[in-house]
């Protein structure tokens, strides 16, 4: 560990933050890809999760309709309404986990005006062990297969997300 690492505290839930760019497509799905499988495995208290988008433009919205039907059709809810990533977040979650490069791009801008306090922003997909994916794909103007394609994508980086977790690697 080195010195500007801290002991992860045990007594409060893991913060992650997930990212895209409106909040009703990938990041959504990944909050509750991750709440799901944390249910099925009894960590759900382990984890505080939220998701929000580098735009305001869906703010308030649900999730798409598209990717809430793809969603349950796997046995997973989507739950949340759409919120722009702010500042504070930056400060208040231990990872901000974005879904492309451009989300990447956005996060840094915003931490580089208001610092990331002891948030670490990483891309999703690094998590991934089953897929070597760079990013996950935007389905909004795609055809039902994109939907698919990001939920596979969102539980093999969740399931990584899990074993890190497990393994005592996220802290």
């Amino acid at each position: 560990m080195s010195e500007n690492e801290t002991e992860p505290d045990s007594s409060r839930p893991l913060r992650l933050l997930f990212v895209c760019m409106g909040n009703i497509c990938r990041s959504p799905a990944a909050e509750n890809v991750m709440r799901h499988l944390l249910e099925q495995q009894g960590l759900s208290h382990a984890f505080e999760l939220d998701s929000a988008g580098t735009i305001r433009y869906h703010a308030g919205n649900p999730p798409d309709a598209r990717m809430t039907e793809a969603a349950r059709a796997r046995g997973i809810a989507m739950t949340g309404r759409a919120r722009q990533v702010k500042g504070s977040d930056l400060e208040k979650f231990d990872w901000v986990l974005v879904m492309d490069r451009d989300n990447l791009s956005d996060v840094q801008i915003m931490a580089s005006h208001h610092g990331t306090g002891d948030a670490k922003v990483a891309m999703f997909c690094d998590f991934c062990d089953e897929n070597d994916e760079d990013e996950v794909p935007d389905p909004y103007y795609g055809g039902p297969e994109g939907f698919e394609k990001v939920l596979d994508l969102l539980e093999d980086g969740c399931s990584g997300i899990i074993r890190r977790y497990e393994e005592g690697a996220l802290g």
